[in-house]
């Protein structure tokens, strides 16, 4: 009973960890007027998409090696040391009063979303691998914290000054902080390396991952980062407004993650990501042609959150089985390039809409990267013989 309670300690306080640690993540997308105007910054749309998409780097890249560390000397110690730092950045945030300290804030801000690796770890030493699939996706609702930033915090704005805003994030770090010291410690593995470790990009199926969930993961990021632009620009919503289906995306994202997970216990991961592949090629064409109909627009942006949710949830039951001892290695290396998925395309759609004055060829090319993982996962998976697990 004792190593039940300290299972479910371990689970609630990594998932809620998490969440904070994102709402730190995805901060600058929602206030990122206010925050501009309080550094009285004038920026074109290339430099906005740019700043949008920075926190997203350096989250991205630093999975990697904080899931490393966190399989080495345990996600405890790792967790806590991750929230203390992210006091710099989030205190700096409303400080600065020039686009290139907004940039290397912005980068800093990043590091909150080394969070998922080091939960991954944490939470999955506490139990064993037939439930780990739904364990995982309980613990990436941790992804809610995007929510929580997009629907929250441009309410505050009316009622208190910016720098007050970010306080209330600096207290809720502190706070988690402090709670993580009382909670158990998970299984470390004194060998973890940074060599070892990196072996796990050695197996061809950490590639294959990796590649699906720069997909799913990137959507999710992207599209949480991006509807608020989408939102006042495409249809001049207010920045309230525009939150308000940020959250929403971001909420149904989350929780279908670990129906995905729960799914994935039960029927072959891999039959259920092909169709949920050939689904997001489908949604993201109609998106395309749709793209400044703002009813259809909602639509398809609640069917894409569905898909992503559900893919997450999928792509990770089988990350624990690519490299066993290595789950905090293969976590961050699949980690990461889905957040790359989600670091290029504010850039890339801001490049294109500078050139072409709209981001309908931004979005078909989500459909091309649905149709090349489709590929892929029906060679390699379904009608090959890889298997990560039956």
């Amino acid at each position: 009973m004792e190593s039940k309670s300290k299972s479910i300690l371990a689970l609630t306080m990594g998932t809620l960890s998490m969440m904070v640690c994102f709402m730190v993540w995805l901060s600058l997308s929602p206030m990122v007027d206010p925050i501009l105007n309080n550094a009285g910054v004038q920026i074109s749309e290339f430099q906005r998409s740019f700043l949008l998409a920075t926190p997203i780097l350096l989250g991205s890249i630093m999975r990697i090696p904080m899931g490393i560390l966190a399989d080495k000397y345990g996600g405890k110690k790792i967790y806590i040391a991750l929230m203390l730092f992210l006091i710099i950045p989030v205190l700096m945030l409303p400080r600065v009063h020039s686009y290139g300290m907004l940039i290397f804030t912005a980068l800093l801000l990043g590091m909150a979303g080394t969070s998922f690796a080091i939960g991954i770890s944490y939470v999955t030493g506490f139990f064993p691998p037939e439930k780990q699939g739904l364990v995982l996706g309980i613990a990436g609702v941790g992804n809610i914290g995007t929510a929580f930033s997009a629907f929250f915090l441009p309410r505050f704005i009316k009622t208190m000054s910016l720098v007050n805003i970010f306080y209330i994030l600096v207290a809720l770090l502190v706070i988690f902080a402090v709670l993580m010291i009382f909670c158990p410690e998970s299984k470390t593995n004194s060998e973890a390396s940074m060599a070892k470790s990196l072996s796990v990009a050695k197996e061809r199926d950490t590639w294959f991952l990796a590649l699906f969930y720069f997909l799913t993961f990137g959507m999710f990021m992207s599209m949480t980062n991006l509807l608020p632009t989408f939102m006042t620009k495409l249809f001049s919503n207010s920045l309230v407004e525009a939150g308000i289906w940020a959250a929403i995306f971001a909420v149904i994202g989350t929780l279908l993650r670990p129906v995905g997970g729960y799914l994935s216990d039960k029927i072959r991961p891999m039959t259920l990501l092909k169709y949920d592949f050939i689904c997001l090629i489908i949604v993201a064409i109609v998106l395309g042609i749709f793209l400044k109909t703002q009813g259809i627009f909602l639509t398809i942006v609640v069917l894409i959150a569905i898909l992503v949710g559900l893919g997450n949830g999928i792509i990770f039951k089988m990350v624990p089985f690519v490299s066993s001892g290595n789950t905090g290695a293969v976590t961050g290396f699949v980690g990461a390039m889905g957040g790359l998925g989600g670091y290029f395309p504010p850039i890339v759609l801001g490049v294109i809409k500078q050139s072409t004055g709209g981001y309908e060829i931004g979005i078909y090319l989500i459909a091309v990267v649905a149709l090349i993982s489709l590929i892929l996962l029906q060679k390699e998976y379904i009608s090959g013989s890889r298997k990560i697990v039956k």
